[in-house]
């Protein structure tokens, strides 16, 4: 007689004729499968913990958001260091819920829309509390996060009519590492990461645009 499993199923495979609607680029979403597949082998005793505590995806991105968002009562209060742990402990839980998602099947259209909202919203708060205690200028800082908004969704319009761009540049590891820069070794810094952010950006959403437009 064959015995029934009574282990949850894991890793189930997306069937597909369910589209991938995500903010990647072509290149992108590949490397993505490849690092998540990496990461659910790196990290199946803590994924499969998860898994049985019945701790899911979105969970971990709405705590993953909270902890993001905490940074900036923290960094306005005056506790730096402390703040930045929080970001980087954002950018840890970042990094777990697509694998947790993918390792017990239950990666979806939805689930990265919702992880990309969050990491939108964690992006426009630290931004603006940079801006509010002067260490990122306004102009910079505005024109960074409106660009920045712009590609994120012109990525989902894109990717949902089967016209993904080439390639993304979406810097906010890279501003975040800047805050610590910015604040500790060279101030000025974050604004001249922000203006060429920015101007990367505001060329791929022109191109998104385009695109859009010429699909319509």
């Amino acid at each position: 007689m064959t015995r029934m499993s009574t282990e949850p199923t894991l890793n189930k495979e997306r069937s597909v004729s369910d589209p991938q609607v995500n903010c990647y680029s072509d290149g992108e979403a590949a490397f993505m499968n490849w690092t998540q597949a990496l990461r659910g082998q790196l990290f199946f005793p803590l994924l499969y913990a998860l898994t049985k505590l019945g701790i899911r995806a979105t969970h971990v991105t709405f705590i993953s958001m909270i902890i993001g968002l905490s940074f900036c009562p923290v960094f306005l209060s005056g506790h730096i260091f402390s703040a930045f742990i929080l970001l980087f402990a954002h950018v840890l839980l970042d990094g777990l819920d697509g694998t947790l998602a993918r390792f017990n099947g239950s990666d979806s259209n939805r689930g990265s829309f919702t992880d990309t909202m969050a990491d939108q919203i964690v992006v426009t708060a630290t931004t603006v509390t940079l801006i509010h205690t002067g260490h990122a200028g306004l102009w910079p800082g505005s024109l960074y996060l409106f660009f920045y908004t712009c590609v994120v969704g012109f990525a989902f319009v894109r990717n949902a009519i089967a016209a993904p761009y080439s390639w993304l540049f979406r810097p906010r590891f890279i501003v975040y590492a800047c805050y610590v820069v910015e604040v500790y070794v060279w101030a000025g810094s974050l604004n001249i990461i922000l203006w060429s952010a920015s101007g990367i950006l505001a060329l791929k959403t022109l191109t998104g645009f385009l695109t859009i437009r010429n699909k319509l």
